[in-house]
C-alpha cells in the first residue's frame, strides 16, 4: 500500500445512478483505482439486508448489484474487488446522524460490513436541510453540492489508511453539510444520543416521523457540542470513528439470573 494507489470499491445506498455517487467517484478516482459495486436502484433505509444471490451487470464504472448495500459490499470483497484496501460508502443524499440512525442506513451498514473482512471503511452523507413534510425523493441536489463532501473523502481516503486511524477504529462515520454553506473545517465527533422520533395515528393510519428534521432546519436542536448532528448544524464536517461489533458488558445483575434458571 505504501506508495501506492489504494484500491477502493465504491459502493452506496441511493442506487449506482444517484448523483452523489457519481460525485464520490470522480472525486476518489484522483487518489485511487476506484470500482464501483452498487445496488441498482434505491435501497435506502435497508440497515444490513442480505441476500441469498444476487445478479450482477457491468457497469461503465464497474458493477451494479440487483440487491442491497451489504450484498455489494460482500459480492464486491469475496468476488469482484477482493483486492480492495478501502471500502467508501456514499455520498448519500441526507445525513446519517445519531446512534438511532446507524443500524437503519444501508450506507452505513455496508461500512459496517466490510469491516467484518478486516477492510477499513467510510461512510460518507450528505446534509439537506430539509423539513419532515419534504421527502428526500423530491429533493433535486446539483453535483456542485457535493464539493465539501467530495473534499473530505478524497481527503481521508488519500490519508487515513497510511495514518494508523483504522488501528483505532473501524468505520469513519462522515457527514458533510451542502456546499453552498462554504468551506466546512473537520470536527471529530460522536453518534447522538438524542432521540426525535414520533408517531401519530388518525384513524387506522399510523404515522412515524422524526422531529429532528425540522429542528435542524431551524437551527434549534439539543444535541450538545461534539456530537455528530450539532457540528453539522454549525457548519461543520463531522467524522465519527466507530467500531462495528456489538459490544458485551458482563455484569453480576445477569450472572444471578442465570445461577437462578431452572430449566425443568
Amino acid at each position: 500500500m505504501v506508495g501506492t494507489e489504494p484500491s477502493i470499491l465504491l459502493t452506496n445506498d441511493d442506487g449506482i445512478e444517484s448523483v452523489g455517487f457519481r460525485a464520490l467517484y470522480d472525486a476518489l478516482s484522483e487518489v485511487g483505482d476506484v470500482t464501483a459495486v452498487a445496488p441498482m436502484a434505491d435501497q435506502s433505509a435497508v440497515g444490513r439486508a442480505i441476500s441469498h444471490e444476487v445478479t450482477v451487470h457491468e457497469y461503465d464504472l464497474g458493477y451494479a448489484i440487483e440487491g442491497t448495500p451489504a450484498d455489494c459490499v460482500v459480492a464486491g470483497i469475496e468476488s469482484l474487488v477482493p483486492d480492495a484496501d478501502l471500502v467508501v460508502a456514499g455520498c448519500n443524499e441526507g445525513a446519517n446522524l445519531g446512534s438511532y440512525v446507524l443500524g437503519r442506513s444501508g450506507t452505513v451498514s455496508a461500512a459496517v460490513e466490510a469491516t467484518f473482512f478486516d477492510v477499513p471503511a467510510i461512510a460518507v452523507s450528505m446534509y439537506i436541510p430539509v423539513r419532515e413534510d419534504t421527502a428526500f425523493s423530491d429533493v433535486e441536489t446539483d453535483p456542485g453540492s457535493y464539493a465539501e463532501a467530495q473534499r473530505v473523502t478524497s481527503y481521508l481516503a488519500d490519508n487515513a489508511l497510511q495514518s494508523g486511524v483504522f488501528e483505532r477504529c473501524d468505520y469513519l462515520n462522515v457527514n458533510a453539510p451542502v456546499a453552498e454553506w462554504g468551506p466546512a473545517p473537520m470536527a471529530v465527533t460522536e453518534p447522538s444520543t438524542v432521540y426525535e422520533m414520533g408517531a401519530e395515528k388518525e384513524g387506522d393510519l399510523i404515522t412515524l416521523h422524526d422531529r429532528i428534521w425540522e429542528r435542524m432546519a431551524d437551527g434549534d436542536i439539543p444535541d450538545p457540542e461534539g456530537t455528530d448532528r450539532r457540528a453539522v448544524v454549525d457548519g461543520k464536517v463531522s467524522v465519527s470513528p466507530l467500531t462495528a461489533p456489538h459490544t458485551c458488558q458482563h455484569h453480576d445483575s445477569l450472572d444471578a439470573l442465570a445461577e437462578a434458571y431452572d430449566p425443568a
